[in-house]
């Protein structure tokens, strides 16, 4: 495979302001150093709509299904109000992170927790793909064409979870080897008439199985809410990928278009599927609502199809991560072995998030703790303190401060509740799971 990664430079993500100013001409190509890693499209950039499509990419995923759950956590009522609240300070973070990124360079903070964050990401996709997988394979032999009868005759156990995500394990690795996303286009593009299509029948199986009349909670347990936190700020799965799109637009001047628009769609679709999901399945719904439908062959191919687009969504949040961390390691090498170090560095990582995946394979618990951890921070706590440390010499307003303080106050506070909650959790189930392993030999 030959390179066509230049790696003289590595990449900043929080990078000063290098789109020209208005009144600016635009340069040459060549009157700046400018590498692969800092554009997705080439030298040209990527497009208006080229841009949207990577920005609905990363934030379409796992994180969308794990919303029904989410809202039952927090009642039919406060879930969706939340996740309204959640996500328009979520976009104006978003938008906070970008500005900030153009006057200061806090690189270091700011891709520390990209690097958790975005392998995060990948260690859930692990978990889904293997779940999901998992489900339809033990279901074949009984599947049926009967949608309506969610049964079937003949249950075939198959392999534990955790050995699916070792499976996947080489098809990931060859995925990743794909080092400019400019040749993932196409794919991406499948990936999302694919899990559009599957979020189409979702829907519709949802809206026509609503269960009359309504008996949820309105609002639920406080116990449970920090929970709700991590699962659906995790949802924002494309915190992680706003700065690098931004960085890689042909004219950035219109990414605020883009992240308006593209972020609008993104968050009806999670309040609407996590309401009517958690109406369709009440008290029953699990980790992914995928799990949840008919197994059926309609519904199959859904779960099929959508784990596709979670299969080529990993290399777009890769990318970050291997935008950060390989740049640097290669400058520390010769052209000759570039190639070899980049390659390494990239089967390390995979590795490495599929390992962390096997640790801890209950979908839900790894999607709550992700986002309580790692897309708190780099959500909710980092863009407002970002502001306040660019902008505090230039007469900030006092409110404009306060409400800064004020979000960062509540993601840290989502950040400590949330991670103590998912982490006792996590060591309940695997407590349960031990003994009903030694039950079963005795």
């Amino acid at each position: 495979m030959a390179s066509d990664i230049n790696y003289q430079d590595g990449p900043d993500l929080s990078r000063r302001d290098e789109s020209p100013a208005e009144d600016e001409p635009i340069h040459s190509p060549g009157s700046r150093r400018q590498t692969e890693y800092e554009r997705i499209g080439g030298r040209t950039g990527s497009s208006f709509f080229q841009t949207l499509i990577h920005l609905l990419k990363g934030n379409i995923g796992t994180g969308l299904l794990g919303l029904p759950l989410a809202v039952k956590n927090a009642g039919l009522l406060v879930g969706p109000l939340s996740l309204l609240a959640m996500g328009i300070v979520a976009v104006h973070c978003m938008n906070l992170l970008v500005k900030c990124s153009h006057h200061l360079s806090a690189k270091r903070v700011v891709n520390l927790f990209l690097n958790i964050t975005q392998l995060g990401f990948c260690c859930v996709y692990f978990v889904f793909l293997s779940d999901n997988v998992k489900q339809v394979v033990e279901t074949a032999n009984g599947t049926t064409v009967n949608c309506h009868n969610n049964e079937t005759a003949v249950i075939v156990p198959s392999y534990d979870s955790r050995l699916y995500m070792l499976f996947f394990l080489p098809f990931i690795i060859v995925l990743v080897f794909i080092r400019n996303l400019k040749y993932l286009a196409p794919l991406s593009f499948v990936a999302n008439i694919s899990m559009c299509g599957s979020l189409v029948l979702i829907y519709y199986y949802c809206l026509t199985n609503i269960p009359y009349p309504i008996n949820l909670p309105l609002a639920g347990s406080g116990v449970d809410y920090p929970l709700f936190f991590g699962t659906a700020i995790f949802a924002f799965e494309g915190i992680g990928v706003v700065l690098p799109l931004e960085n890689k637009m042909q004219n950035p001047r219109n990414f605020t278009t883009v992240l308006y628009l593209g972020m609008g769609i993104v968050t009806t679709l999670y309040i609407t599927l996590g309401t009517i999901g958690y109406i369709g399945f009440g008290e029953n719904i699990r980790g992914s609502i995928t799990l949840n439908l008919p197994l059926c062959w309609l519904y199959q191919v859904v779960k099929l199809l959508y784990s596709f687009g979670i299969y080529i969504t990993y290399a777009l949040q890769f990318y970050v991560s291997a935008e950060i961390l390989i740049p640097p390691a290669v400058a520390r090498c010769g052209p000759r072995w570039a190639l070899m170090v980049d390659l390494v560095i990239r089967v390390a990582l995979v590795v490495l998030t599929c390992a962390l995946a096997i640790l801890i394979p209950e979908l839900d618990l790894v999607i709550s703790l992700v986002g309580s951890v790692s897309s708190s921070a780099l959500a909710l706590i980092i863009p407002p303190l970002l502001q306040i440390l660019t902008f505090h010499n230039e007469d900030m307003k006092l409110w404009v401060m306060a409400k800064d303080i004020g979000i960062s106050l509540i993601g840290f506070v989502g950040f400590v509740a949330g991670t103590y909650i998912s982490i006792q959790e996590i060591v309940r189930r695997n407590g349960s799971r031990h003994n009903s392993t030694h039950l079963q030999m005795l």
